[in-house]
């Protein structure tokens, strides 16, 4: 991410004035416009796309890299033995897939 970015996205007015310590969806879509100077309706299309477009590489298999913010990869996870917590009785659990996501160098710096 370049500096100019940064700048713009810790300026966001509709950012900072969030008063609580997570975002949503429709939090995401409203700084999207606000920073891209795009209406909600054409913020939300851009994510749902983003997002379509993520999980459809991900489904292949594919990694997914945005350079500066983070990668997101699929990891096989293996079946194993688990335990019930109520019973203490072992259970089988499955095999699956997992999605992982690693921060990039810039994300990281932005929050330390």
């Amino acid at each position: 991410m370049s500096t100019d970015f940064n700048n713009t996205y810790l300026k966001s007015n509709y950012l900072t004035n969030l008063n609580y310590n997570f975002m949503n969806k429709t939090d995401l879509i409203n700084g999207m416009a606000e920073n891209a100077g795009i209406t909600k309706a054409a913020a939300k299309k851009a994510l749902d796309s983003l997002l379509v477009d993520i999980e459809g590489s991900l489904q292949k298999g594919n990694r997914v890299s945005l350079v500066g913010f983070g990668s997101w990869s699929v990891s096989k996870r293996a079946a194993r033995d688990g335990r019930n917590p109520q019973t203490g009785k072992t259970i089988k659990i499955k095999a699956k897939n997992v999605v992982k996501f690693k921060a990039g160098s810039d994300l990281s710096s932005a929050v330390n």
